[in-house]
């Protein structure tokens, strides 16, 4: 039996569900895309250009949710890897956009460069728990240039050899991009096929499809790139002050956008990501580490299973400023709700301070306490091999199951989880390396990873074609 947690009942996400179509019917969304709107317009949403509110008949949304792909397999440019999504199991994505990085050699915080960039993306590479990769830092102040954009994504797939999800908000970026991906993956049909990027679009709350970076994915579509609705409702600031309706609101947020990715290109693979959040009442700040935040973050999964979309979700997260006491709390607590919910993707490894700050050795400790909430996640396996009785019978009282064999086997099959971070040995062996902490355990890990990871490389010619699409958008941006 696996561990499982349930938010909302199949009754309340239906009321979720029927609520939605109301607020969607009745309210509407403003839409700032004005693209948007004749595509939504074509599908017999109600438009009034005066206001740039969109209305969505029900049967328009019933239909939108019915010409969404839910199974597919999101791919990247390394051999043979691929992640299967809507199957029961999660990988972890990436938390991006910190302007600053908290280095833990010196305990200070300081603003990103580009060799953390860098180092954070080789780790993550590295990372087999890591599947999905969102850009840890700001990578250039001329990234939405041809120049600086072209060199950010031939270094992001030279870098990086899984999945890519990330966005832009320049439209005229877009034949950029496709070339790009032309040149590493091989054409447009090789890109519908391995689906290597995903695109994130993030309506603004309370129900607004914003205009730019919808317009870029808009720019995309034929080439069938999977899109990542992520609205950002805040309960009590710009959602209401209730769990329930800030729930409510990102709902009508992902369904609203999903409605106009599917009237521009039916059949869009869609990946449902709200991360639904709350505000501290007594700053108005978002309480990035509030335990609300997990709790609702599992309802929004719960949605995303209720309309059999894939789900992505966020749950570490933390208010901290640097690692400590507080951050381990607030991201276990919040990272065990939220896999536990079973999402097919979990954002969050590595990020601090309301996810405005980059720590590498933040990075370490959340991958390992995904891999605890992973673990947590198995409940109690039950087997006939696992029930282990006759064992018991030939041992019998005032014995140890130490020396059986049963023991050693299940020791590496999965009933105990073996980590190789912090301390496990007994209190003279810690002394004796000299009493490490925590951290110094993943600043270690953090060296040896970099020491030892090497991006898979990229084939000469494509090396030649991507520095000769640089040399052209240099010369565009000059």
């Amino acid at each position: 039996m696996e561990t499982t947690l349930q938010v909302l009942s199949e009754a309340e996400r239906a009321q979720v569900h029927e609520r939605t179509l109301g607020v969607l019917e009745r309210v509407g969304m403003r839409c700032d895309t004005a693209e948007g709107r004749r595509v939504l317009a074509d599908a017999g949403a109600q438009v009034d250009e005066a206001t740039c509110i969109v209305r969505f008949p029900a049967e328009l949304v019933e239909r939108s949710l019915a010409q969404a792909t839910r199974r597919y397999s999101l791919g990247g440019r390394r051999p043979g890897w691929n992640f299967a999504l809507n199957e029961g199991r999660h990988t972890l994505l990436a938390d991006g956009g910190a302007t600053n990085v908290f280095d833990c050699a010196t305990r200070k915080r300081r603003p990103a460069t580009h060799d953390d960039w860098l180092a954070a993306t080789r780790i993550l590479d590295a990372l087999d728990d890591v599947g999905l990769y969102w850009c840890p830092t700001d990578y250039s102040p001329n990234y939405e240039q041809p120049a600086g954009f072209v060199r950010y994504f031939t270094e992001v797939f030279t870098t990086f050899s899984k999945h890519v999800q990330d966005s832009f908000g320049t439209p005229e970026l877009a034949p950029w991009l496709k070339e790009i991906l032309d040149i590493v993956f091989g054409g447009r049909e090789a890109v519908r096929e391995l689906r290597p990027l995903s695109f994130l679009i993030t309506p603004t709350s309370p129900l607004t499809i914003e205009e730019r970076y919808t317009d870029s994915w808009l720019a995309l579509r034929d080439y069938g790139l999977p899109v990542a609705i992520m609205p950002m409702p805040l309960q009590g600031a710009t959602a209401p002050g209730s769990r329930l309706a800030t729930i409510l609101t990102a709902n009508c947020e992902t369904i609203g956008t999903l409605c106009l990715v599917e009237a521009a290109a039916p059949g869009t693979p869609v990946i449902s990501a709200p991360v639904i959040a709350t505000m501290d009442p007594r700053s108005g700040l978002y309480a990035a580490g509030a335990i609300e935040h997990g709790v609702i973050c599992a309802a929004g999964t719960e949605m995303a299973r209720y309309y059999g979309l894939p789900a992505e979700s966020s749950g570490f997260c933390t208010q901290t400023y640097e690692p400590d006491l507080q951050t381990a709390w607030e991201k276990a607590n919040g990272g065990l709700l939220v896999t536990l919910s079973n999402p097919d993707i979990l954002v969050g490894p590595g990020l601090l301070a309301g996810a405005t700050t980059l720590c590498l050795e933040q990075i370490i400790l959340d991958v390992e306490e995904s891999r605890l909430a992973r673990q947590a996640r198995t409940g109690v396996p039950v087997r006939d091999d696992l029930w282990l009785d006759d064992v018991l019978k030939a041992t019998g009282p005032c014995g140890s199951f130490l020396g059986e064999r049963s023991t050693r086997v299940n020791a590496r099959s999965g009933e105990w989880h073996l980590s190789d971070l912090g301390v496990h040995g007994s209190r003279d062996a810690w002394q004796a390396v000299g009493s490490p902490t925590t951290l110094d355990y993943a600043r270690r890990k953090v060296q040896e990873i970099l020491a030892a990871q090497s991006s898979l490389p990229l084939d000469d010619g494509v090396v030649v074609a991507l520095a000769a699409l640089q040399k052209r958008a240099d010369s565009a941006t000059a």
